[in-house]
Order: structure tokens, then C-alpha cells, then sequence
């Protein structure tokens, strides 16, 4: 839904968007300033969480906005000796989700993997529900440290040419993906590290790249000093991701090319011009 905003010089449209935090939430706060400040065309519609003593909660709170709290923790840790009293949702199916999938890509038909796809769907069942009493044309991931299954991914992403579920990732990917983006970068020994925000599919942040900023590692940097670097750029960068969405100028399309003979293929995000 696009609401329309009506401003003393000129009508402005603006986009609803959902958030997904566990933490901090210091993403959540950059974006939430944008939006106050008109710096993008958006207006917040809910902050959820997988944690109710996420700090991002309260700042939420502080703006006004609607929150919500999915117990996943709660929900695996029963799941692990009570599974026979869970319902999986009548929409969902194993198999197809499994063939989706592109985290256990080695291992997708084991047991452990079963039990955490069908955990994981009891509590995205739950945590669908919740946002399903919002309206919104943008779901981002501010620091969501969970791994979202197709299922998910599916029943937002509903149009598979305009996806609408947005992530920011500490490090310059393909590079170290996974959850320790800015220790794994300083610890390679890499000279340049980076963050970037990109369309979330069904791999482990394997999604089309939207945009990327860097900045320098020097000789006296520590960890500590790389993640800052890090977070003062994620916090221009999301933001600006976000108005590219709202004003429409980013277009998934689908490039191929040949590679030592095979025929490869990926989605891309173009930036359109303004």
C-alpha cells in the first residue's frame, strides 16, 4: 500500500515499511531518523523481534510505532522434546521447501536439517501472522539474526521480480557471509572491508547486491575500530537503499554469461537513473 502524504509544496509519496530486529537495533534508529526527518520517502508500519529485551524494542517505542515479539528460543527449545504438539501450518510443505532451501545444501535431507526447517516454520507461521495486521510495501532485516526459510520468504516476497525483503550485511559479499562479517573480515587480514545491502532469497546472503560502501583497514585498526568504521557506513547506507526502493529505481533482472564453458546465470539489481 502506498500512502500519499500531503506536504504545504508538493504531494509526496510515501512507503510503509516493516522492520525485523533482535539487538540493538542502531540500523532500526538510522532509518527511523531518515524517516522523521524526510530524508525518505517512508514511514515506519511496525518493528518486530525474536527477542523481547531487544533494545531496538524501546526505541521503537520511543517513535510511537507498533512492535511485536515471536518467542523462536521459546518455540525451538519445546519444539526439541515436545514436537508432537505442534501444528506446522496447513500451507506448508517439507519436500518443497527443502528443494528451496540453499543453506544445508549438503545435508538437506537429514534429520537435524528437517527439525530446524519445521522449528523455524512454527515460528515464521507466528511471526507472519503478526505482520500480517500491518500494511507495507518493504520488509527490512536491521540486525534479524535469524535464518528465514522459504517458507517465509515465499508469502512476502509474492512477486518474484519485485522482491520486498531487504538485509544489511557487515562485510563486502560474496565475502564472508554469516553472522561475524566484520571479525571474519579483520581476521583474513583484509585491507578493505565494507558493508552491503541486498534482496534476501533462499541462500545465506546470496541475494542480488543492491549497494556496497568500504573503507580502509589500517595497520593500527582493531576490531573494535573496524566494526565502527563498519557501522557508520551501514548507517548511510541502508537508509539510502531504502529511498532507491520507495522511489522505484531498483529493478531485479536476470543476467547470464559464459564461464569456462557453462552457461551461468543471476539476479541482479540495476539502479535507474532518477
Amino acid at each position: 500500500m502506498v500512502v500519499i502524504i500531503e506536504d504545504k509544496k508538493k504531494m509526496e509519496k510515501k512507503i510503509r515499511v516493516g522492520a525485523l530486529i533482535s539487538g540493538s537495533g542502531t540500523n532500526l534508529q538510522a532509518i527511523m531518523d531518515a524517516c522523521e526527518n524526510n530524508q525518505i520517502p517512508c514511514q515506519m508500519a511496525f518493528v518486530g523481534s525474536d527477542r523481547i529485551d531487544a533494545k531496538g524494542l524501546q526505541r521503537a517505542q520511543n517513535y510511537n510505532l507498533r512492535t511485536f515479539f515471536v518467542d523462536y528460543a521459546g518455540i525451538i527449545r519445546r519444539y526439541k522434546t515436545q514436537s508432537q504438539k505442534f501444528r506446522l501450518p496447513e500451507d506448508f510443505n517439507l519436500k518443497e521447501t527443502l528443494s528451496k532451501q540453499k543453506v544445508f545444501v549438503n545435508d538437506e535431507n537429514t534429520e537435524k536439517v528437517k527439525r530446524f526447517i519445521k522449528s523455524r516454520v512454527i515460528a515464521e507461521d507466528m511471526l507472519l501472522r503478526e505482520i500480517s495486521r500491518f500494511q507495507f510495501d518493504l520488509l527490512v532485516l536491521a540486525g534479524f539474526m535469524r535464518k528465514l526459510t522459504p517458507y517465509f520468504i515465499d508469502r512476502v516476497n509474492t512477486d518474484y521480480e519485485h522482491p520486498k525483503v531487504m538485509n544489511i550485511h557487515p562485510a563486502l559479499l560474496p565475502a564472508f557471509p554469516g553472522v561475524d562479517g566484520y571479525g571474519d573480515t579483520f581476521r583474513y587480514g583484509c585491507k578493505v572491508g565494507g558493508c552491503t545491502v541486498h534482496f534476501v532469497n533462499y541462500g545465506e546472503d546470496t541475494g542480488p547486491i543492491i549497494a556496497q560502501k568500504s573503507f580502509q583497514i589500517l595497520p593500527h585498526d582493531t576490531l573494535e575500530t573496524v566494526k565502527k568504521k563498519g557501522l557508520n557506513l551501514e548507517w548511510q547506507l541502508y537508509p539510502e537503499c531504502i529511498r532507491l526502493f520507495a522511489e522505484g529505481r531498483l529493478k531485479v533482472v536476470k543476467k547470464s554469461w559464459i564461464t569456462d564453458g557453462q552457461l551461468v546465470s543471476r539476479r541482479i539489481v540495476n539502479i535507474l537513473s532518477a
